[in-house]
């Protein structure tokens, strides 16, 4: 109990005081003892200045002495009753799920070469989130599943990133994405990267960043409105990125609507927007959905008094010392 260690601070602070002064006193009293001869005249001597000015000193000291022990035991009782500083934290988890959703169709090249380069420059600071990446055109296929293996995300971001540089005919990426006919079925590859997602119990953020020209060319299997619906039937945010999107073109706006109604939100390129811009805020959105209850902690918070009460302790050795001398 806090009273208790303050008692017991203040007998162990006290103890050692009282050592020092009786260590002071007893030699004063061995110095004027029965070993000591009578002086004549003694009252002649002490009126000397010499010996005036060492008995003020020898005073001075000792009044130190006892300030100082006074302090040190007030100090004593104060680190011994253990301040507390109280702090409300609200705690915010990253227990977040982001699929990377990207069309690769030949337009959307630049775009897509932008998304995997900032998530490569992200990659260093993330604790706890999984990524997963799905590419497709008439067809999707997915390139990781979600993931926090950070050095595996790193390795198959390099390679799509490089893949980007082509000099063939057929880039390395294009592969298993043209097995359908028509280009960017935008409702087909929204429905298979909604599908990525695992772990349906657990209490995670999920988000998909879904980069897409939204020029769609064939007949899509699943609407993109179907597709956002799903979505949001499993509680995945869906934020989309359009190059060219145009709140007065019927598409971007149908695109748009899908995203906002899953509780995401659509975002276009602009000469002043990126898409780190566009990242920064999708993790900013999500984090603030994650902030749990404020939880009060009580922590120890002696501050320095800990080192003042040293620094006395030391004090009073010095200057017992002296006054013993």
């Amino acid at each position: 109990m806090p009273w208790m260690l303050l008692l017991a601070a203040v007998a162990i602070v006290g103890g050692t005081v009282g050592g020092i002064v009786a260590g002071v006193l007893s030699g004063r009293r061995r110095a004027g003892g029965a070993g000591a001869a009578p002086i004549a005249r003694a009252e002649r001597i002490r009126s000397l200045p010499g010996v005036r000015a060492a008995v003020r000193r020898r005073r001075l000291t000792a009044s130190a002495l006892v300030a100082l022990a006074v302090v040190a035991v007030a100090i004593g009782g104060l680190v011994a009753a253990r301040p507390m500083s109280v702090q409300s934290i609200e705690p915010e988890t990253r227990n977040r799920d982001i699929v990377l959703c990207l069309d690769v169709s030949g337009s959307m090249t630049e775009v897509d070469a932008e998304v995997l380069d900032v998530f490569q420059e992200l990659l260093p600071g993330f604790e706890g989130e999984r990524i997963g990446l799905t590419i497709f055109n008439s067809s999707p296929v997915q390139i990781f599943p979600l993931t926090d293996d950070y050095d595996f995300i790193e390795a198959h971001l390099t390679d799509m990133r490089d893949s980007f540089d082509f000099v063939e005919s057929v880039p390395e990426h294009w592969v298993g994405t043209l097995n359908g006919p028509g280009g960017s079925l935008i409702g087909d590859g929204l429905a298979a990267c909604t599908l990525g997602f695992d772990r349906p119990e657990d209490d995670r953020s999920r988000s998909i960043i879904f980069a897409t020209d939204n020029e769609i060319n064939g007949a899509e299997t699943v609407t993109l409105q179907q597709a956002a619906d799903f979505a949001r039937s499993l509680g995945v945010r869906l934020y989309s990125i359009d190059p060219i999107f145009d709140p007065a073109n019927p598409t971007s706006a149908a695109l748009a609507e899908a995203a906002r109604s899953t509780g995401g939100d659509a975002f276009g390129l602009r000469e002043t927007t990126t898409v780190g811009d566009i990242v920064a805020e999708v993790q900013r959105q999500d984090a603030t959905l994650l902030r749990g209850e404020a939880e009060i902690v009580i922590a120890d918070d002696p501050g320095v008094w800990p080192a003042v009460l040293f620094v006395l302790v030391a004090g009073l050795v010095v200057v017992a010392w002296r006054v013993r001398a």
